[in-house]
């Protein structure tokens, strides 16, 4: 084992992405999967002797009893489940007696059957699920490679997370299409999906006046106020050349400020007095 540096952090968060930024899915909005230009001719995929070297030197450089390995995407569960049971296996390679492992995956839940729940429960992973709400809402963005509806794949790996006893939460993406019906996102996670760690995120899509002048939607940046929402005519990412966050626009599938703040007044404010049996407040 290597000697840390005297400054080095008794511990640490790190999120890591095995299959880079591939995914089954080609969400409208998504930000990340544009990425693949940068490392053209890779295979994405985390090679093992890799994955024996991350896990070793991710607990070394721990100090502390408890260590988290948390996966992400891209879809992590791309990588099939060979890849995470040999993850499993070097853990008890190099893990120290009594650490604890808190094994953590985001996951678009697709491709999660009986087998994966089943390991999922085995090693206490804690879920992380993408849905975006109720059919229509999460379909209107989240659909796969052939521009098909997800939610029914979806809600079918949740199932099978809830009938092994995995412990998950739930991630919605705020945007055009849900984020003007806070009170029906918030009951479809609660009463739909048993979920009881909700996590929102805004969908801001920027972009500059070279993006509007090049969309062939006749908008002038010149006629446009700063921060307000253009015709971009973009589908997927594969429309546009690589997505960076810049530009004082945004696109029409983006959340306004107006929009965000709406959403989270209207889960807080419409849940009414402690007492409601429908509000948020007995749900806490």
């Amino acid at each position: 084992m290597s000697t840390l540096p005297a400054n080095a952090p008794p511990a640490f968060h790190l999120l890591a992405k095995p299959t880079g930024a591939t995914c089954n899915l080609d969400c409208s909005y998504c930000f990340f999967l544009s990425k693949e230009m940068l490392y053209p001719g890779s295979r994405f995929r985390m090679a093992d002797d890799m994955l024996e070297t991350y896990i070793r030197q991710l607990i070394q450089a721990h100090r502390v009893p408890e260590v988290a390995i948390a996966w992400q995407g891209g879809e992590p569960t791309l990588m099939g489940l060979d890849f995470f049971r040999r993850s499993i296996e070097y853990v008890e390679k190099y893990r120290t007696p009594g650490m604890r492992i808190v094994y953590t995956i985001q996951t678009n839940g697709t491709l999660i059957d009986d087998e994966w729940a089943s390991f999922f429960k085995q090693y206490d992973f804690l879920v992380g699920i993408s849905i975006d709400g109720p059919r229509a809402m999460h379909d209107a963005y989240r659909v796969d490679k052939g521009a098909q509806p997800t939610f029914d794949k979806v809600m079918r790996g949740l199932r099978y997370l809830q009938a092994h006893g995995v412990e998950y939460n739930t991630l919605t993406t705020l945007h055009h299409a849900n984020a003007d019906h806070p009170v029906e996102v918030y009951r479809f996670l609660r009463d739909e999906c048993n979920s009881h760690y909700q996590q929102y995120i805004p969908i801001i899509e920027r972009v500059g006046e070279d993006d509007i002048e090049r969309s062939g939607t006749g908008v002038r940046p010149a006629q446009m106020v700063p921060g307000t929402a253009s015709g971009m005519p973009w589908t997927s990412w594969r429309d546009r050349p690589l997505y960076i966050q810049e530009g004082q626009f945004v696109t029409d599938r983006s959340v306004t400020a107006e929009q965000y703040g709406a959403f989270l007044i209207g889960v807080f404010r419409r849940v009414g007095a402690p007492r409601r049996r429908d509000g948020l407040r007995a749900d806490v």
